[in-house]
């Protein structure tokens, strides 16, 4: 009896530990299970160096098994109280988990993104306006009963382009640590930071730091609905490579995922 429920202990907490990356409640370390789909919307408010702005976002993406998902998002822009709209960035993303040991998860990130779909008054995909960038990269953590930290690394290239990588485009790379904190099973804390560089001569020392808390609210264990906010600042390349804008953007927004 005594082995039994011990057993059966041991079984409760591997479950817990296993299944909260798959449950769908705003974890850095998410990943639908085989052949469920996912959906995340976010509208989001910016201001900053005199421009306000809204955006709403939209994530959809399919679990082909287990440890593979792709993923679809796309972007609708307003600035300046309405008056100019524009369909911003998508982008096709594919995450494959290399490691699922236990709590310990590691994944390896690659995308594709389109930048300035359709700007304001100007042609889709304009070529003055639209550039292109690939991103390769590793995300990976530890997924407690009710904690989670994940760390990422992205490295990218950015051009005017889709398959012409020549020195006129922009080398980036992004560090992040993201984490999420559960006070009960309906209610979760999360917060974040990341620093994007650039690598080329051109903008030394140029980068953008940007951070965000939130709370997450589970309706179930397929929905969820949050609230967050974040702030930016950016470190000018160049003659300024020593100053930093500590004013370049703060903002609010709202979330609702569900998992099917």
């Amino acid at each position: 009896m005594k082995k039994l429920a011990l057993s059966s202990l041991i079984a409760v907490f591997a479950v817990s530990g296993a299944h909260a990356a798959n449950v769908i409640d705003g974890n850095p370390l998410y990943m639908p299970k085989a052949n469920h789909f996912y959906s995340v919307s976010d509208l989001s408010s910016h201001s900053g160096d005199e421009i306000k702005s809204w955006t709403l976002n939209e994530e959809f993406g399919y679990g082909i098994t287990d440890r593979l998902t792709v993923a679809v998002s796309t972007d609708v822009n307003n600035e300046t109280f309405f008056n100019e709209w524009s369909w911003g960035t998508t982008s096709f993303d594919v995450a494959l988990r290399a490691l699922n040991m236990g709590g310990w998860k590691a994944d390896v990130l690659g995308g594709y993104t389109i930048n300035e779909m359709w700007p304001n008054h100007r042609p889709m995909l304009d070529e003055d306006d639209t550039v292109y960038t690939w991103t390769a990269g590793v995300r990976g953590g530890y997924v407690g009963s009710n904690w989670t930290v994940a760390a990422k690394a992205l490295f990218g290239y950015t051009g005017l382009e889709s398959f012409d990588w020549d020195d006129e485009g922009v080398h980036t790379w992004t560090l992040g640590l993201d984490g999420q904190y559960a006070l009960c099973d309906k209610l979760n804390l999360v917060a974040g930071v990341e620093y994007t560089g650039v690598t080329d001569d051109g903008a030394k020392n140029a980068g953008v730091w940007s951070g965000m808390i939130g709370a997450n609210y589970n309706i179930d264990a397929t929905k969820f609905v949050g609230l967050y906010m974040n702030a930016d600042m950016d470190h000018r390349g160049g003659a300024n490579a020593d100053e930093w804008n500590i004013n370049k953007g703060f903002g609010f927004g709202a979330k609702f995922g569900i998992d099917f």
